[in-house]
C-alpha cells in the first residue's frame, strides 16, 4: 500500500534523526542541532499518529480472528469491535494522508509581524491595537518570543504603524494567513449617537530569510546602507543601520529602517524583496490564469478584505472560507487556534486535490 510505504519512510527518518539528536558531533553545533531538533519535532505527529494506526490494524487483525470463534455471543461481540476498529482505522488513514501532504517549507520559518491602521481614523489606530493585543496573547500561548521594532502610536492610542519580530516553533505556518486586510464594525467611543463605524487595519507576514533560502543570485543584487531618518533619535541618525536592497533583473527594491540593528534590517529587507518579487510573479500568473479558480485560502494580498469583527453581533467572520464564530470576545483574547486550524486545513484539501 502506497500509504504505509510513506508512513514506513518516514518513520525510518524519524529514528535516523533520533540517533542524530543524541551524536556528540551535532550537540556540540547548535545550528546542525536546531535544524535535526526541528525536522524531527515536525515529524513527531505523524509518527504517532502512525503508531496509534499500526496499534488499531494490530487490533482489528486480533479482533476478526473472533468471528471464526464457535461462539454466538463472541461472534456478535466481535463484529460489533470490527465494524469500530475500522471507522477509526479510516478516520486516522485520511488524517494521515493530509499529514503526509508535503510542508511548504517556510513554514518553520520566523517572521517579520506588521500591523498597520487602514481606513476609520482614530478608530482604525485603537483597531490595529487591538489586534497587537490579540496576536501578542496568541504568541504568548504559543511560547513564541516577539520583540516590537518600530512603532508609531495613533493620537488616541493604538498604532498607526507596530513591526514585530516573532521567532518560535511553526512560525509562520501558523501565521501566514494573517496577511491582509481586518475589518471591523462597532460603535466607537466617541460616537455619541450609538452608530455602527466601519474601520479597518492591514496586517503583513514577512518570512525571515536569507539569501541562501530562496532562489535569487547573490550576483543579482545590490545592496546599499545608509543612515536612517525620523524617530529614533541621535543613534538612527549617526549610523548607517538601513538597509536596501535592489534585484538588478527586475528593478524591483526593498529597504528598511524599522531596526536600529543593520543586521535585523537586512532580514527586514531580505523578507520584503522576496514578498515583492513574489507578489510580481503571482501576479503574472494569475493574469494568464484567470480563468481558473484562485486558491481557497487566497494569496494573502493586502487589498483582500479577509476577515470581519462584528462587535455588537460578537461575531468574527473569515470570508476565504466563510467561518464564522459567535464568540468575539476570546477571540480578542487571543483564542485563534479554531480559525488558523480551519485555513490550514483548508489549505490542505486544495493542495491535496493538487496532487490528485
Amino acid at each position: 500500500m502506497d500509504l504505509i510505504k510513506k508512513l514506513e519512510a518516514v518513520y525510518e527518518r524519524y529514528q535516523f534523526l533520533e540517533e542524530r539528536l543524541a551524536n556528540p558531533e551535532v550537540l556540540s553545533n547548535l545550528d546542525e542541532y536546531k535544524k535535526v531538533s526541528r525536522e524531527y519535532k515536525e515529524l513527531e505527529p505523524v509518527v504517532s499518529s502512525y503508531v496509534e494506526y499500526k496499534k488499531l490494524q494490530a487490533s482489528l487483525d486480533s479482533t476478526r480472528e473472533m468471528l471464526d470463534s464457535g461462539d454466538d455471543e463472541m461472534k456478535a461481540f466481535a463484529e460489533v469491535e470490527v465494524k469500530q476498529v475500522e471507522e477509526a482505522l479510516l478516520s486516522l488513514e485520511e488524517k494521515l494522508k493530509i499529514d503526509l501532504i508535503p510542508k511548504d517549507p517556510e513554514d518553520s520559518k520566523d517572521v517579520i509581524f506588521e500591523i498597520r491602521a487602514g481606513t476609520g481614523g482614530d478608530e482604525a489606530s485603537l483597531f490595529a491595537g487591538d489586534l497587537f493585543r490579540m496576536y501578542t496573547r496568541y504568541f504568548d500561548m504559543q511560547g513564541w518570543k516577539y520583540e516590537v521594532l518600530t512603532e508609531s502610536e495613533g493620537s488616541v492610542g493604538g498604532y498607526s504603524k507596530i513591526v514585530m519580530d516573532v521567532n518560535g516553533t511553526d512560525v509562520y505556518g501558523k501565521l501566514k494567513f494573517e496577511s491582509g486586510a481586518h475589518r471591523v464594525q462597532r460603535v466607537p467611543d466617541t460616537e455619541a449617537s450609538g452608530r455602527i463605524h466601519t474601520s479597518a487595519a492591514t496586517v503583513a507576514v514577512i518570512p525571515k530569510m536569507e539569501v541562501e533560502d530562496i532562489d535569487i543570485n547573490k550576483a543579482d543584487l545590490r545592496v546599499d546602507t545608509f543612515r536612517s531618518s525620523g524617530a529614533g533619535g541621535q543613534h538612527v541618525n549617526k549610523t548607517e543601520s538601513g538597509v536596501r536592497f535592489t534585484h538588478l533583473p527586475t528593478g524591483i527594491v526593498a529597504e528598511s529602517t524599522d531596526s536600529r540593528s543593520q543586521h535585523k534590517n537586512r532580514e527586514i529587507a531580505m523578507g520584503r524583496l522576496v514578498q515583492k518579487i513574489r507578489d510580481s510573479q503571482v501576479a503574472q500568473f494569475e493574469s494568464s490564469m484567470a480563468a481558473q479558480r484562485k486558491s481557497l485560502v487566497g494569496t494573502g494580498d493586502r487589498s483582500d478584505k479577509i476577515r470581519t469583527y462584528n462587535f455588537p453581533q460578537n461575531r468574527m467572520t473569515d470570508h476565504r472560507i466563510n467561518f464564522t464564530s459567535y464568540n468575539l470576545g476570546d477571540i480578542m483574547n487571543g483564542h485563534i487556534d479554531d480559525i488558523i486550524e480551519a485555513l490550514r486545513v483548508a489549505e490542505n484539501i486544495e493542495r491535496m486535490k493538487g496532487e490528485e
